[in-house]
């Protein structure tokens, strides 16, 4: 019996079909009911949130298979709007929420912490890209000044270069 035949052939599994995760209409009811009390308990919150997350809700509809960009986008943008959620916590009335949003530098600091955070979900991977070649030419450097050391005591012929000498 030859080696070829002990060899067993790669069993592959079946491809498995992935769940999607679905709502039952009461699950549908009861999570509007829950969203409907809470934005009228906490409405300056969720107006906060509602307008300072727009970029991280476009994402969401828009993009709905890209994970990393929504979380990336999504941490930034929850950043830049977190610090105006405490303000309209300490003070807890809907005219301090449409406060925050009549200043344009509150809005230029909520929205463009999401525009941050999708400059470095864009250019993060380049940085990184960029460093392993400059990794990979110091390597390559490395290496050629030992093959140079090798040659100078063996000879060019190390090198494939030079001419070899047989005898």
């Amino acid at each position: 019996m030859s080696k070829q035949d002990q060899i067993k052939p790669i069993r592959r599994l079946p491809p498995q079909r992935v769940r999607s995760f679905r709502l039952n209409l009461f699950q549908k009811i009861l999570l509007t009911i829950a969203l409907l009390i809470a934005v009228m308990t906490t409405l300056p919150v969720m107006v906060v949130l509602l307008i300072g997350l727009l970029p991280t809700f476009t994402i969401m509809v828009t993009d709905r298979n890209n994970t990393n960009k929504l979380i990336v986008v999504g941490c930034f943008n929850l950043a830049g709007v977190f610090i105006y959620l405490f303000h309209v916590i300490s003070n807890f009335t809907i005219r301090d929420a449409f406060f925050i949003f009549s200043d344009i530098f509150n809005l230029i600091i909520m929205l463009g912490s999401a525009g941050l955070g999708l400059i470095v979900y864009l250019e993060v991977p380049n940085l990184f890209i960029y460093l392993y070649k400059v990794m990979a030419q110091k390597r390559l450097k490395t290496i050629d000044s030992q093959l140079d050391k090798l040659a100078e005591d063996w000879g060019e012929g190390i090198k494939g270069t030079g001419s070899s000498q047989t005898a």
